[in-house]
Order: C-alpha cells, then sequence, then structure tokens
C-alpha cells in the first residue's frame, strides 16, 4: 500500500525539477511514471488543475491538492496590443506583482519575463525601478509567467488542437536578472529540460545590466543561453548618469566578464541600446560604441525609447536612428534597430504596474 504523505507546506510545482518532483512521488509510494503523468497534464496538456487529471485516481488527485501547489497567480490586468503583443499583470499570494509580455514575430512566440518585483538598478528612463526593487521573484513564480502566457495563446488559438506555444525566452522584463541569480538559474533549467517546456538553451536570452562576478559564474553554468548587456552609453560618465547602479560595477571590469563569456560559451555578446532623444544618440555617440564594439564579439540591438509618463526623456526621430545605425555599420558593427512591439498598451516594462501601484493610492 501506498504511504499517507507526510505532512508538510505545499511545494510550489512550477519550481519544482523533474528529479525533485520525482523524489516526492516517491517517498508518496508512488511508482515514479505517475509523476511524468502529472507533467504531461501541465506541460503538454496546459492543464494545471488536479480534479481535472483524468488517469490519475480519486486519491492521487487529493494528494496532489493537499500537498502541491500549481498556478497561485490572478491575472490583474490584461492589455492586448493591436500588433498582436499581450501583457500581463500577475499577482501572487503574499503580494509579488510582475509583469510577462507575449511577443509575435512570424513564427517565433516570445515571453519577455520579469525576474523581481521592481527592480534594484534605478536606470533613469525606466518605469521598473521608479520605486525601487520590492523582492524576488521565486523560480516558481519566473516559470509560472510562460505557463500563463501558453495558456493564453491556447485560449486565443484557432485550432485548440495544436495551439501556439512560446518559442523563446528573453529575461528583459522587471528586474535584474543576476540579482536573483539562483531562482533565475533554477527557472531556466526548468524551462529548458525535456520533460517541462523543453525552450532550447539558445532560445533564451538573460539581460543584465552587468555584474561581473555573476556573469562569469554564468558561464559555467553549461547552459549557452544568449547573454545580453544593457549598454544604453558608449562611455562611463554618460553610463553612470543614465544608470546609478553603474557606481558598482565599472565598464571594463563588465566587459571583460563579456569576454570570458564568449571564451567559455561560444556566445556572441549582444549589446542593448536604448536611444533617447538627444542624449545618447548623436553621431559621437555611435562613433564611441563602434570602438567599444571592436573589444569583443558582439552585436548591437538598437532600441526607440518608448516614453514614460513622469519621465524626461523623449524617443529619437527616425532619421537619427538610421544615422546611428549607419555610422555602426560602416565601423563593420552588426547593428540592428528592433521593432518597437506594443507601443498603444505601454508595453515597456514596469509601465502597467505603475498604474496600477498609481491607481491604488487615489
Amino acid at each position: 500500500m501506498p504511504s499517507d504523505p507526510i505532512a508538510h507546506s505545499k511545494i510550489n510545482f512550477f519550481g519544482a525539477a523533474p528529479v525533485a518532483f520525482d523524489e516526492l512521488v516517491r517517498q508518496w509510494g508512488w511508482p515514479v511514471f505517475r509523476a511524468k503523468q502529472v507533467r504531461d497534464w501541465i506541460y503538454a496538456k496546459l492543464v494545471a488543475d488536479p480534479a481535472k487529471m483524468s488517469n490519475l485516481g480519486r486519491a492521487d488527485r487529493e494528494t496532489l491538492t493537499q500537498n502541491v501547489d500549481f498556478t497561485t497567480a490572478a491575472v490583474a490586468r490584461r492589455q492586448d496590443s493591436s500588433d498582436g503583443t499581450r501583457k500581463l499583470l500577475l499577482n501572487w499570494p503574499g503580494g509579488a506583482q510582475a509583469e510577462t509580455v507575449m511577443i509575435p514575430d512570424a513564427d517565433r512566440r516570445t515571453a519577455c519575463v520579469s525576474s523581481q518585483v521592481g527592480c534594484p538598478v534605478g536606470c533613469k528612463f525606466c518605469a521598473s525601478g521608479i520605486n525601487g526593487v520590492k523582492g524576488n521573484l521565486t523560480a516558481g513564480q519566473i516559470v509560472e509567467q510562460i505557463f500563463a502566457l501558453d495558456v493564453l495563446l491556447q485560449a486565443q488559438s484557432p485550432n485548440p488542437a495544436q495551439p501556439e506555444r512560446i518559442t523563446n525566452v528573453v529575461f528583459m522584463g522587471m528586474g535584474e536578472p543576476l540579482a536573483n541569480y539562483a531562482n533565475v538559474i533554477a527557472a531556466i533549467r526548468i524551462l529548458h529540460d525535456p520533460e517541462c517546456f523543453n525552450i532550447g538553451a539558445r532560445r533564451i536570452t538573460l539581460s543584465t545590466v552587468g555584474v561581473p562576478a555573476k556573469m562569469r559564474e554564468l558561464a559555467e553554468e553549461a547552459l549557452p543561453v544568449n547573454l545580453a548587456i544593457s549598454l544604453h552609453a558608449p562611455n562611463e560618465p554618460l553610463r553612470r548618469q543614465l544608470i546609478p547602479w553603474a557606481e558598482h560595477f565599472g565598464l571594463d571590469d563588465i566587459l571583460d566578464a563579456a569576454r570570458y563569456y564568449f571564451e567559455r560559451t561560444g556566445r556572441e555578446i549582444t549589446l542593448e541600446y536604448i536611444l533617447l532623444a538627444g542624449v545618447n544618440d548623436r553621431p559621437e555617440h555611435a562613433r564611441e560604441l563602434a570602438k567599444l564594439c571592436r573589444t569583443l564579439r558582439a552585436n548591437v540591438n538598437l532600441i526607440r525609447y518608448n516614453e514614460v509618463e513622469g519621465l524626461p526623456f523623449g524617443r529619437p526621430l527616425s532619421e537619427d536612428v538610421v544615422r546611428f545605425q549607419e555610422i555602426l555599420r560602416e565601423a563593420g558593427v552588426n547593428a540592428h534597430v528592433r521593432k518597437s512591439r506594443g507601443r498603444d498598451i505601454d508595453a515597456a516594462c514596469g509601465q502597467l504596474r505603475r498604474k496600477e501601484e498609481v491607481k491604488e493610492t487615489i
């Protein structure tokens, strides 16, 4: 006879790697294939209610209900853009709140996920860090963002039997991923695991403002994810004006860590550069950036600024963006201008959460 589960606090399913969940069901006296059946319901069928897991007996379904938390987030708000971008504001018990965005592009469905509640970096142009950071998201809360977006895609699919799924993940939402290193790495391993979401490591991008020690640690994880550095300025003085956290980590140290990451993983670095009208979008900035790019294997993503209400930064002129890119390309830099997505729903990270916070104080 299977033993009764030992009384303990519930575990979060989305934060449990397959090996951990397998061990849990063994402790219950279940055969290990039961764990695979549960994962199939969650990850393949997107069913997170044990009562609907029809190939499990009633006692097993009750055991799951009593011992495991599956979906715990509530959708506080949802916004749909005319370009197909979808944004969710998720609330968890205990007060954690974060945004997650689905961005469609050809056959790709990219999830832009958050790693923290707010952000400690405090970029002067960003809504995420206006009120600082309130805490880290757990691995389960990070992974659950992907599940929530998959459920959304399934609900919108013209063919529910073959719904679209998230194909790519970028850690470019709220928070500094390397400031929540353990939870982010645990989440990436679950997203990557063939028994879970089975998203290839090369389809996962981690974006950081630059934490050299953690960048080097990431290089040793045997997870060849793409590493992106939120640069936003081609020199130290301007970067410190725009990114207060830059005082803690020098640009030279960040670039050294980036070179180390490339050497260890073979993955070319992406430099992200948000263009702010009249601030960092001048030809001289482009020439400085080109010089910097010659010191490492990198490509550049140029991003037109999405305005944030209450912040004194503007969107660059189209001709300035084109000229900036031309200067980089003339210098041999692989530079692309990222499409602006979701402008009609304030898709820049942190804006929806900020609106909710403002509404609560009125």
